[in-house]
């Protein structure tokens, strides 16, 4: 639906490819090409013997729990293959604590002039009832950050499960109000559906003509360069995506590394 969902995830494999720190580095997809049965295949086992598998996903959930080892037939967190291959199944890159830092970072970058006292940081996720865990990263990097009292207040809030990111103007009291999104990638919930529950489509001028879709300039980050929000006399910042900083090439690196032997 949206091109740009696998960028980051490509532009993180040139970054790990250019530092020649593996053999080889690949992608593989849910919903694009190379598709995740297709990884089965990528690599030759007479030049590689192992492959670490980092699932590029914020939280354990219903797609690294299910979806992932069924696509890639692994059997646990090492797989041997027929072939000799063996593979290392890695936790999702949610799961680092390097998680944290780079929160407090893209919180900073979008709102430096704002004072942290006077600020509620909102660290949005999806929120399902597919898999109970999808929401447990949200609410523990919250825990850490709050418990470092960076901010007058730290909130872990969902799309589609309370508390609610659409009730953002009940849950905080303070004059500024940051909100990251807890994602992977900037897609149709971080351009569209996120900006809408927040109220702020209208205030960056977006024409959402007969279709309902969001324009082309907002669908390419233009949500993005309209910092502050003023709504109901209050400042909203809002962040690209997490996933898109360059610091998840660190992450995916590690995960790698640190995979059980």
């Amino acid at each position: 639906m949206n091109p740009d969902s696998s960028v980051p995830t490509l532009a993180h494999a040139a970054e790990i490819r250019r530092r020649e720190i593996f053999a080889d580095v690949e992608c593989a997809f849910w919903k694009e090409e190379p598709s995740l049965r297709d990884a089965i295949s990528l690599f030759d086992p007479e030049l590689i013997h192992e492959v670490h598998i980092v699932p590029n996903f914020i939280s354990e959930g219903y797609f690294t729990q299910t979806v992932l080892p069924r696509e890639l037939d692994l059997t646990g967190r090492i797989t041997k293959r027929p072939n000799g291959q063996i593979w290392k199944y890695s936790e999702p890159v949610g799961n680092h604590p390097m998680m944290t830092e780079l929160l407090l970072k893209r919180a900073c970058e979008v709102a430096s002039g704002a004072s942290p006292s006077e600020t509620s940081l909102l660290i949005v996720a999806h929120g399902t009832d597919l898999n109970e865990n999808s929401a447990v990263a949200a609410k523990r990097e919250a825990e850490k950050i709050r418990a470092l009292g960076k901010y007058q207040a730290v909130l872990n809030v969902y799309m589609e499960e309370p508390p609610l990111v659409a009730e953002w103007r009940k849950l905080t009291k303070t004059r500024n109000v940051i909100v990251v999104p807890f994602f992977i990638s900037d897609g149709l919930h971080s351009y569209e559906d996120i900006p809408r529950l927040l109220g702020i489509v209208a205030t960056a001028g977006v024409d959402r003509g007969r279709s309902g879709s969001a324009s082309l300039a907002t669908a390419h980050g233009e949500i993005f360069r309209h910092n502050p929000y003023r709504i109901d006399n209050r400042s909203l910042f809002y962040a690209p995506s997490i996933g898109t900083d360059p610091g998840f090439a660190d992450i995916i690196v590690e995960q790698a590394l640190n995979a059980k032997s």
